[in-house]
């Protein structure tokens, strides 16, 4: 059976992450190491909207407009490039990877107790639920937090270092699933409720459906998947890659045979 359809919509980067569409159908993404969020237009061109800045493994497109960017802190960039800050590091930790909008503006936000590009080993973090009168933990011992995304009122979160899937509702936070190779990097919710996680070092896609169990597996031969994106009802799939073996990084269009909702709009 022939696989699924994949295009190289840009190339050329070191670590591309945190794919999310706008309501023109453009693709806002970083490269957390090479610096800077883009953003990649239908017609094929592309926009340095956030320039040089590092370390941004996850962003939320705002509603008024700019983007809510990761990094050492959680920041909304204006459209104007004004910098406010949303969430400052709380003592020990290093900075922030992932982070998504939740259906209220509200953002979740995944922090790192240890520095992953300096070689140090994981040391556990948490997933942290920042809202306008605050901030709490949502979910603690998180050796490496990475992707997140909502449905509903459900909210899923990844560890990537040992390859969990948490799910959190008004009942609590619980394991969801375990990725079958051993690692959880992006993550995004399809239309029928499936939750689609990418392995990177296993070059494929899993997905689950609502109750945890493995459905599909897209495999992006010579690819290493970090994180994937829907872009609204009957949409394909974007995927951000990291670069190996003399291939860079890149963003990609992905026919994975279901479509699914946008990620939320932050209004923090």
């Amino acid at each position: 059976m022939a696989g699924p359809r994949v295009e190289v919509l840009t190339t050329g980067f070191e670590l591309c992450e945190a794919p999310r569409v706008d309501d023109a159908g453009a693709v806002w993404f970083t490269d957390v190491l090479g610096g800077g969020v883009r953003r990649w237009s239908p017609d094929g061109t592309i926009e340095l909207v956030v320039p040089k800045r590092r370390g941004v493994g996850g962003l939320a497109l705002h509603r008024d407009g700019g983007v809510v960017v990761s990094g050492r802190d959680v920041t909304h960039v204006g459209p104007d490039g004004t910098n406010r800050l949303v969430f400052a590091p709380p003592d020990g930790v290093t900075g922030f990877n992932d982070i998504c909008a939740l259906p209220d503006g509200s953002v979740v936000a995944g922090a790192l107790r240890f520095r992953p590009f300096g070689g140090e080993q994981p040391v556990p973090g948490e997933f942290w639920h920042v809202e306008r009168g605050g901030e709490r933990v949502l979910v603690d011992d998180i050796d490496w937090a990475n992707g997140c995304g909502a449905i509903d009122d459900r909210v899923y979160v990844c560890d990537y270092a040992r390859g969990i899937v948490h799910v959190c509702d008004s009942t609590g936070c619980r394991v969801f699933a375990r990725t079958p190779a051993g690692e959880a990097d992006g993550l995004a919710v399809d239309g029928e409720g499936g939750v689609w996680v990418a392995q990177p070092r296993a070059g494929s896609i899993v997905r689950f459906d609502p109750a945890g169990t493995v459905t599909r597996t897209v495999e992006l031969p010579g690819q290493q998947p970090a994180s994937l994106a829907f872009g609204g009802d009957g949409a394909p799939m974007y995927v951000t890659t990291i670069a190996t073996d003399g291939t860079p990084a890149a963003l990609l269009r992905v026919d994975a045979g279901v479509s699914g909702p946008r990620h939320h709009l932050a209004t923090l």
